[in-house]
């Protein structure tokens, strides 16, 4: 059974007292709300369920006693779409309003009004015997916006994106959205909706369109905006200046004012109202990394931003276009960003990069995060067509029986199960499998998956075993935590300690026989637990450089075939990629690893700061000696220390050629079902692996030196055997005198 991750529903604090006293006088305020740490798009001044999507909390209203649909039967209680009155239709502008009967006119003030407080407040209606609320934005977006199909459909997912995005909008710490979105996900409909209905209400102010490329910003300005602009109602669209369907520009000029039933009675008899403009344009710009530079924007709609290609950069243009949406530290303007990711070298990387850095659990001291924006992913199975049932919700299992769709079609297979079926048929041909997984991913690693002819490895494997390992690490098969000396004294018994925010990351624990396993000979600690398995590092020597950055330090642990029942065979049990305050850190919790396996270590020798740590301690003989050398060829410092030197290019491929056996060997799905490697971020560092820039990849440079250290045989030099030739000649002597005398 699939469950459900994408929001949780909190209702906890609707019992506070508080919040009932705030709720009984309608005290709460539109925006974020400090005590409760969420951000309240409802207008009524009341808050009813919080929902919590992807960490950002959004409080929606209060739940209304009287309730659309509250009349008809659970099984009929369905989104209906207003129509409008026919009768309507054949008013185009205020001015044929202006001219009809004051009975006429007076017919439609209820529904006109009605439809204004839905766009502002928001519509609530009973679905399937639950109430369920719209913002305003989704309403219009329903109501009164078409598209290509001829009228959206009401998805559950859709109420949750307009949620999120409303919150947005809410929060004065916040740009807008980055959305990491599925094909045909509607966002571009969504998004086209939006910016028509925020520039139908707004005075003097300029509202912007950028797309992957300039054509394609103007294909949706044409074929979306204008449109939806065209096909607004008379009292919701201000008359435009010049054609009715430009091709660079759509330009209000008026009413200024909302039109409901007083300002339209008033409008009727006052022609200076009409005449008073918004002076709000709505245009689109070429791609580049200046677009928009130096103008301020009310609204920014970015469209498929994980595809722009070199030259063009997204995150240059951000950083220029932000900018444009703030005056001083006041945030005066939002974007909507939304896009499928194109492979990370055609774009998709930049996009990645501005995706992760709009986590809203990531915040600075000015409680934004470091881009600004608020990062959504909603996950292909909650929005794929043909898999939505008449009430808006996703058909996620295989139903026993047949469950009717929004179109009245007929579902009868699961959304989990026809992507299932789609991936296990492109399983031979892995490009197109992973240009599937991109355009309907499950998961952000699905959208931001890369070309397999990009990868040194079998990408193909890699992936099998990120997917398997999704659901292994949920179910506690990979453990944090770090190690500690005994009652804090060192080189005494390490011990293991779980924890949430530990360094470790492991996958399996030695029996206590095996735990803290060390000989001493002559004063040197000796693993004794060598024969079952070894560790490969990549260390560094210097605690912090300027500006904070520098690469992390890594350690892995791997096992060797062994008969040993309690050791499982080739697997990696320990992860550890971090770079703590300190190297002295960082150097004690490899040495503590070490000791709490009985296992040696293979550490590269050009920073040798963890070497040198390692032989004051008095374990230099936990450090192994280079495999491809023999001891007395070895250099005066490798005798010293043991390691192994990374530049060598000899060293560098057999460094790669030992990872890519290892994955062909033991990564992916094979006759038992799927390989044992479940460190992710090692998955992923695999997957990118750049063997001209090594030293980028810390996760590949220490698992890669555990293999070799496994394999330590592999690499020893053959030496042949010199046999001293053996001299058979007989000795001639010369026979002359007393004496013979040998002839040399």
């Amino acid at each position: 059974m699939y469950k459900q991750n994408l929001y949780s529903i909190h209702k906890s604090h609707l019992t506070d007292k508080k919040v009932k006293h705030k709720n009984k006088h309608k005290k709460f305020s539109y925006g974020y709300n400090e005590d409760l740490d969420c951000v309240v798009i409802s207008k009524d001044g009341t808050i009813g369920d919080i929902y919590e999507i992807q960490g950002l909390k959004v409080a929606i209203p209060k739940t209304p006693s009287i309730i659309n649909g509250s009349d008809l039967k659970k099984e009929d209680q369905v989104f209906i779409r207003k129509e409008r009155p026919q009768s309507l239709n054949r008013i185009k502008t205020i001015y044929d309003f202006k001219a009809q009967r004051e009975d006429t006119k007076e017919k439609y003030y209820k529904y006109i009004d009605d439809e204004f407080n839905h766009r502002v407040d928001g519509y609530w209606f009973m679905c399937n015997g639950t109430p369920c609320y719209l913002t305003g934005s989704h309403y219009v977006y329903l109501n009164w916006t078409k598209i290509d199909v001829g009228a959206p459909d009401f998805r559950h997912a859709n109420r949750i994106f307009f949620y999120f995005w409303e919150a947005c909008k809410a929060d004065y710490r916040c740009y807008g959205m980055c959305y990491l979105k599925n094909r045909r996900s509607g966002f571009s409909f969504m998004a086209s909706s939006e910016i028509v209905n925020i520039a139908t209400t707004t005075k003097d102010s300029r509202f912007g369109i950028l797309s992957k490329s300039g054509a394609d910003a103007k294909k949706m300005f044409t074929d979306k905006v204008v449109p939806i602009s065209t096909n607004y109602p008379f009292f919701f669209k201000p008359i435009q200046d010049g054609m009715e369907r430009p091709k660079t520009e759509l330009s209000y000029k008026v009413p200024s004012r909302r039109l409901t039933r007083n300002t339209i009675r008033a409008t009727a008899t006052s022609s200076d109202e009409i005449q008073d403009g918004l002076d709000t344009t709505i245009d689109w710009k070429n791609t580049g990394d200046n677009s928009y530079d130096g103008e301020k924007l009310q609204l920014l709609i970015h469209d498929e931003s994980g595809k722009w290609e070199r030259p063009d950069n997204i995150l240059n243009n951000w950083r220029v276009t932000k900018t444009c949406l703030r005056l001083g530290s006041k945030i005066v303007g939002k974007c909507m960003m939304g896009s499928t990711s194109n492979a990370l070298d055609k774009g998709g990387n930049n996009f990645k990069k501005l995706y992760y850095d709009s986590d809203v659990t990531k915040r600075n001291k000015n409680g934004q995060t470091s881009s600004g924006l608020y990062s959504l992913f909603l996950p292909m199975e909650w929005g794929y067509e043909g898999f939505i049932d008449k009430y808006g919700y996703p058909v996620f299992d295989t139903p026993s029986k047949a469950i009717e769709g929004i179109d009245g079609e007929q579902i009868r297979t699961g959304v989990i199960e026809h992507w299932e079926n789609e991936v296990e048929g492109l399983k031979n041909d892995a490009d197109s499998l992973n240009e599937y997984y991109r355009q309907f991913p499950r998961s952000e690693k699905h959208a931001f998956r890369d070309e397999t002819l990009n990868s040194l490895f079998n990408l193909t494997k890699i992936y099998e075993q990120i997917d398997y390992n999704e659901e292994m690490t949920s179910k506690g098969y990979v453990v944090t935590g770090n190690f500690s000396w005994e009652k804090g004294i060192k080189d005494s018994q390490v011990k293991w300690n779980p924890m949430k925010s530990g360094r470790f990351r492991i996958t399996w624990i030695p029996p206590k026989v095996l735990q803290n396993n060390i000989i001493e000979k002559n004063g040197i600690k000796y693993p004794a637990n060598d024969g079952l398995g070894a560790f490969g590092c990549d260390s560094y020597d210097i605690s912090g450089t300027v500006g904070g950055g520098g690469s992390n330090g890594a350690l892995h642990g791997l096992t060797t075939f062994s008969m040993t029942s309690d050791v499982p065979t080739n697997k990696f049990f320990l992860e550890y990629v971090a770079r703590p305050q300190t190297a002295e850190i960082f150097f004690e919790d490899v040495l503590m690893a070490c000791v709490f396996y009985g296992m040696p270590i293979l550490a590269e020798n050009n920073k040798p700061r963890l070497l040198y740590y390692f032989k004051r301690r008095g374990y230099r003989g936990f450090s192994m000696n280079r495999p491809d050398k023999l001891k007395y060829n070895l250099s005066k410092t490798e005798l010293e220390l043991g390691g192994i030197p990374n530049t060598s290019e000899d060293i560098k491929q057999a460094h790669a050629a030992a990872i890519e056996s290892y994955i062909e060997e033991y990564v992916g799905r094979n006759e038992n079902g799927c390989g044992n490697m479940y460190f992710q971020r090692t998955l992923e560092d695999w997957a990118k692996f750049d063997i001209l820039k090594r030293t980028a990849y810390d996760a590949s440079i220490s698992s890669g030196l555990a293999i070799m250290a496994c394999r330590k045989h592999m690499y020893r030099p053959n030496v042949a055997r010199q046999l001293k030739k053996l001299d058979f000649s007989f000795s001639k002597y010369k026979n002359e005198g007393l004496r013979s005398e040998i002839i040399k």
